[in-house]
């Protein structure tokens, strides 16, 4: 039988780390896609990925090291690597009064039978004929920028073996969001195993998620502050016109609604469009002194309605 740490080129004390690395390098080497009508590269493909689900498994793996279970994860009957079940060393030479073997002339399930007892048989008879596993999973990251997460967009993904497939990212997608793509992964006995599509939602410059909320913070004017004005600011689905009261003060939320995120029965959550008035960099002196001429004639400090006083 293959020794599966042989079959991926690693140490028998290689990490989970290590195993998963030497699997997928060679995962992509042996593939059959990558070389088609090789039917010698695709028994060793097979063999790659039947020595990597083995020894994945650390329920597995551990009886495989203890000799519990062979390469190909069967059943081997005994104990203890190496040893044969009455006791003496592989391949060593027996007799035994009487002559011959005292289970001479049984067959295989009989010889079961007799040492293991009917329960013996059975797990014989299951490991001997046990379906080979299904593929493993293979996990991609893709990066998504923040409006088509918000609003939903088609992207192609490239597979490990160069395979192209388009995928439908939802709206609302959140950071972290995994899709799952049946059957893409790597090949396995029963069936293949799938592909994980794990997003990544890239953090806009101006725009902040809330659930299905979108909040801006827009600079104005200090005319625009005092008189009103109406002017343009980003959505998600471009550029509206929106109207700044007379009076505005910094912190003066505008809500803008149905400019959220879209929700799954065809309803969108609200933006919130918060003031911040900027003065000019830097000051003409002409504000300055319209400025320090209004301090002078009038009494006013913004803090008292805070009790600071």
């Amino acid at each position: 039988m293959p020794d599966p740490y042989q079959t991926l080129g690693v140490t028998k004390s290689a990490s989970a780390d290590e195993l998963k690395s030497a699997y997928r390098k060679l995962a992509k080497k042996l593939h059959p896609d990558v070389n088609p009508g090789r039917k010698d590269i695709e028994q060793k493909f097979k063999e790659v990925t039947a020595a990597y689900d083995l020894l994945s498994d650390p329920a597995k793996r551990a009886r495989y090291d203890r000799g519990e279970i062979d390469g190909m994860g069967n059943e081997r009957g005994y104990s203890r690597a190496g040893a044969d079940p009455f006791g003496g060393a592989q391949g060593r030479s027996r007799s035994y009064a009487g002559g011959g073997h005292p289970f001479s002339g049984m067959g295989a399930d009989d010889f079961f039978a007799e040492f293991f007892g009917a329960q013996g048989q059975a797990r014989r008879n299951a490991g001997s004929h046990r379906a080979p596993e299904r593929g493993q999973d293979i996990t991609y990251k893709l990066s998504i920028p923040f409006v088509e997460a918000c609003l939903g967009e088609r992207k192609r993904v490239t597979l490990s073996d160069h395979k192209t497939v388009d995928v439908n990212i939802p709206p609302g997608t959140e950071d972290g969001h995994k899709l799952r793509l049946r059957g893409l992964g790597s090949p396995g006995g029963t069936q293949p195993g799938d592909a994980i599509i794990e997003l990544q939602v890239e953090p806009h410059p101006h725009f902040v998620r809330k659930d299905d909320e979108i909040h801006l913070e827009v600079p104005i004017s200090l005319p625009e502050a005092i008189g009103g004005a109406s002017i343009k600011v980003p959505t998600l689905s471009g550029h509206v016109s929106v109207k700044v009261p007379k009076g505005a003060n910094s912190g003066t939320v505008l809500r803008l609604k149905g400019k959220g995120i879209p929700k799954p029965h065809g309803e969108h959550g609200d933006m919130f469009v918060k003031l911040k008035i900027m003065l000019p960099e830097p000051l003409p002196d002409d504000l300055v002194n319209v400025i320090e001429k209004w301090a002078k004639k009038n009494a006013y400090n913004p803090r008292a309605k805070l009790g600071w006083l």
